[in-house]
């Protein structure tokens, strides 16, 4: 079994961001930093480091999320971004989307503690879900996967001109250029490269904005998306 390190004391820009959430932001790095651990959803080594390059540079996301939409965090992990995001934004509908068991569970878990009822854990691959879940607003997702790829499961969960929010690193600028023409097949109108969290993380945190016109997924997913509503309807006839 892997040793946790010592989780160090909360900053006080975590105090500012989570405000009257604060206590159970706590209570969601304890966790992580002992039983994320110990089941192998991060690293040992992020320990000492997950208030400022994990819960801060994902709560910091809510800057550029809408007021009152609906979220789906792809491949939601251990939960970064979808749990900080939730603590931060009890007006937002989130559904945490993650296909391994052992991750769903803690997730599961973390949710029932910190009392989140407006946060819904799925398990799937997000490129099985088309039909299965709600489009939704925003999709949310921290560097799981190169920005082309990422777009390719996430984009096509949109609701028409919903925005894909993805959490990257220094790379985002030169990633984004090489995802142009991927993008603008998935049916992507608008992109650019957003910096969040002044006076709460240094450095700013990286986000890749990308907006879909009223096709998500492109001319790829449109058989697809009038096959799951035919589907869904015939059940709802049932």
């Amino acid at each position: 079994m892997t040793e946790a390190a010592e989780l160090p004391q909360a900053p006080d820009a975590a105090r500012t961001a989570f405000g009257e959430f604060f206590p159970e932001a706590v209570r969601y790095a304890e966790l992580l930093a002992d039983a994320g651990v110990k089941r192998g959803l991060i690293g040992p080594r992020e320990v000492p480091r997950l208030w400022e390059r994990h819960l801060l540079n994902c709560a910091v996301l809510s800057e550029v999320v809408p007021e009152g939409v609906t979220v789906c965090d792809v491949g939601s992990g251990a939960g970064l971004p979808g749990i900080p995001l939730a603590l931060v934004r009890p007006d937002l509908k989130i559904t945490l989307l993650e296909p391994l068991l052992r991750r769903t569970n803690f997730l599961q878990e973390v949710v029932e503690l910190l009392g989140l009822d407006h946060v819904t854990v799925v398990r799937g691959r997000a490129e099985e879900m088309l039909g299965k879940v709600p489009p939704v607003h925003v999709v949310t997702a921290r560097a799981v996967a190169p920005l082309d790829r990422l777009a390719g499961w996430g984009v096509p969960l949109l609701r028409p001109y919903g925005e894909m929010l993805a959490l990257k690193g220094d790379t985002a600028e030169e990633e984004l250029k090489g995802a142009r023409a991927a993008l603008s097949k998935l049916g992507v109108v608008e992109s650019s490269v957003l910096h969040v969290g002044e006076g709460l993380v240094d450095p700013l945190a990286t986000v890749v904005r990308v907006e879909v016109g009223e096709s998500p997924g492109g001319v790829r997913f449109a058989a697809k998306r009038a096959k799951a509503a035919r589907v869904s309807r015939g059940r709802r006839r049932r």
